[in-house]
């Protein structure tokens, strides 16, 4: 028995295996490639310093914005009783599973120089195509969800016995949400953020359509790579490592999160 148990085993290994190299080759051959002597140089020159720059700003920017819009709204669809919630959780859900040239096409035909929009914006002055506010837009649409949804499952997680004893004790729904539901939804929100802020980072396709590649202006780091591919594999090479080194930090704190709250 047990040596049948032992062979058994390779069923699942071997094709776990395959998979697990499917990950780890690509990426390792991206940081073996990219760790020259020329790697410093690349990763800190004039064209990838302003994208670094860029993007750190444009998705801290992203990050804090899906935070203060994001948060009420997710604890509008986790603790309130609310008419087609399914529609609602479905559209905002939907931007994470769409193509990101349908989200970079969709931002353009609704706010873009002829969009649908585009006649109130220029009443109020506002140009939004192709400026660093495009740049937000788009990692908005694409990576505030994240948040939402990891907010949504922090606040539905708590206790409705704890809400029951706090509006017996008087306290009012501001009162509920800021002493009860944040501090003990906290750890949920901070992954959310981060999970937020790394898809921010690394956004592309729905960017490149509707804020175009300018240097200094809308490039972030993925259009850097996408343009030192064809120009300067070494700079392409080298942001490719940053971002991964970024993304597995940050990864890495999203899991320690998840298991400090479900600890």
């Amino acid at each position: 028995m047990s040596k049948f148990f032992l062979r058994s085993k390779w069923i699942f290994i071997l094709p776990g295996a395959v998979m697990l190299a499917l990950f780890l080759l690509p990426l390792s051959a991206i940081l073996i490639r990219s760790s020259g002597d020329d790697f410093f140089a690349n990763a800190f020159s004039g064209q990838a310093l302003k994208a670094l720059r860029l993007s750190f700003i444009t998705s801290a920017v992203t990050t804090l914005l899906a935070m203060l819009f994001g948060t009420p709204l997710a604890y509008m669809l986790a603790r309130w009783r609310i008419r087609f919630k399914t529609a609602l959780e479905l559209l905002i859900d939907l931007p994470i599973v769409l193509p990101p040239s349908v989200a970079g096409l969709a931002l353009l035909i609704a706010f873009g120089r002829r969009g649908i929009f585009a006649p109130a914006l220029e009443a109020l002055g506002v140009s939004l195509p192709f400026t660093p506010a495009a740049v937000v837009l788009a990692q908005l649409f694409v990576a505030a969800p994240l948040y939402i949804r990891a907010a949504r499952i922090g606040f539905a997680e708590v206790d409705a016995q704890l809400e029951e004893a706090a509006n017996v004790e008087g306290a009012n729904p501001w009162q509920m949400f800021t002493a009860v539901m944040l501090p003990l939804s906290g750890r949920a929100l901070l992954s959310g953020a981060v999970l937020t802020w790394t898809r921010a980072l690394g956004e592309f396709g729905a960017t490149i359509l509707f804020a175009g590649n300018l240097e200094g202006v809308t490039q972030t780091m993925p259009m850097a790579i996408y343009l030192g591919f064809e120009r300067d594999l070494g700079v392409a090479l080298a942001l490719s490592a940053l971002l991964i080194v970024v993304s597995a930090l940050l990864l890495m704190l999203v899991r320690r999160l998840d298991r400090q709250q479900h600890d």
